[in-house]
């Protein structure tokens, strides 16, 4: 037991960061429940195909609402205690949703407020745990530390969890929100073990002028803005594409149902590999070239699933792509944690994931307007084109981004700083 957990948590990394990746895996199979059962409960309710697309944008939209908002937060209050009070949040939100299912109250506005609340908390809680990981490992640690972190997001809430949530919903409704709120209690208790000191006092100002300050941070610190930039334009094309990419399966490949399962499953086992090798990967290449290998894998991965009409060559494409959108989540991760203060941790995090998922809706919605246009594999063309023509724009720029550095990058400003 002690050498798997060296090889998950390496004891250089400290007792701190083994609480942190405790609590994260144990939150995740709570969420990977959720992602079975939410749409389940929505879909015993009713049938109507809009309220349960609500119920997918209500857990999305608190990031485009409350997403910088949370940055500023986490940048000035203790972070350790901010996590565990809304992860206590979570609880009383499922707690909510259970006595109304156990009370036979419950109806599709209930679902959705709760979802809405559950969301909320979520993106305060996503927002200042991801802070926590620079204040506890060293900036040499920082990639394997992440991968570590997401390798448990693709084994246990992409993986495990959602069959999981699914068996548990046959069982009974309230089952599967009972194990998610246990799931959670628990994240909250590990969260509690670290030792963290405080945040130093700092002057109180109005929350909007933090926001701000944190955009400008963004702005004027050259590598960090193209990265976010770069994700941004990435999620458009990726969003497009991967919205019809049920339709792809069933109707342009004939896998049916099952077969789009298997597709996402790929990806994921893809993921978990690439994750796995992520040590090996950073010690013998650097991350500029890592990050170069993995522009040219998402721009080609639009262009061979345009062109193929294989189920099984589209299970191989699907699983290469897997591995590299997790390598590059986990090197985006990482640079951006190097290059940013502690202090600004939480507010340019913010902005990143607020573009991310911003990004990821505006994709969403551009692929559909273009595939009902030109066809189910016009959003795959599109996304070829697109991510070309950032490929060619920021080519020159990787190895500067991928080795940014707060106190040495020059493309960081005075006022950045």
């Amino acid at each position: 037991m002690s050498r798997i957990l060296e090889i998950v948590a390496p004891k250089r990394m400290g007792t701190n960061f083994r609480w942190l990746i405790g609590s994260s895996w144990t939150s995740q199979i709570g969420d990977g429940v959720a992602l079975a059962a939410g749409p389940l409960l929505i879909a015993s309710q009713t049938h109507d195909p809009f309220l349960v697309a609500m119920g997918v944008l209500v857990q999305r939209l608190p990031w485009l609402l409350f997403g910088l908002y949370a940055g500023a937060v986490a940048d000035r209050l203790d972070r350790r205690r901010l996590v565990i009070t809304v992860d206590l949040l979570r609880v009383l939100a499922l707690a909510v949703l259970v006595a109304a299912i156990a009370g036979d109250v419950l109806s599709v506005g209930v679902v959705l407020v709760a979802l809405f609340c559950f969301g909320t908390s979520e993106v305060f809680a996503d927002t200042t745990s991801s802070t926590l990981l620079p204040m506890v490992v060293d900036k040499r640690d920082l990639g394997v530390a992440n991968a570590r972190l997401m390798a448990g997001f693709v084994t246990v809430n992409q993986m495990l969890g959602p069959p999981l949530g699914a068996a548990l919903f046959t069982a009974g409704l309230v089952w599967p929100f009972v194990t998610q709120a246990v799931f959670v209690l628990l994240s909250a208790l590990l969260i509690g073990r670290m030792q963290i000191p405080p945040p130093p006092v700092r002057e109180q100002r109005r929350v909007r002028d933090d926001i701000m300050e944190g955009l400008r941070w963004t702005w004027h610190h050259r590598a960090v803005r193209t990265l976010t930039l770069t994700i941004v334009t990435f999620n458009i094309t990726y969003g497009a594409a991967w919205s019809v990419l049920v339709l792809y399966a069933v109707k342009t490949l004939d896998m049916g149902e099952v077969g789009f399962g298997l597709l996402t499953t790929a990806a994921a086992v893809g993921g978990l590999l690439g994750l796995g090798m992520y040590g090996w990967l950073e010690r013998r290449y650097s991350l500029g070239n890592i990050m170069r290998v993995g522009l040219l894998i998402e721009t080609f991965t639009h262009l061979a699933l345009a062109l193929n009409r294989s189920g099984s060559l589209a299970l191989v494409i699907l699983f290469v792509f897997g591995a590299h959108a997790f390598v590059w989540g986990t090197t985006s991760r990482t640079v951006r944690m190097r290059a940013v203060p502690t202090e600004f941790q939480g507010r340019v995090g913010s902005v990143y994931l607020v573009g991310v998922f911003g990004s990821m809706v505006i994709g969403t919605a551009v692929g559909g307007v273009i595939a009902g246009l030109w066809g189910i594999t016009a959003p795959f063309w599109f996304g070829f084109v697109g991510s070309g023509m950032l490929v060619a724009l920021i080519w020159r720029q990787m190895p500067h981004i991928a080795h940014a550095d707060s106190d040495d990058d020059p493309g960081a400003t005075q006022e950045a700083r």
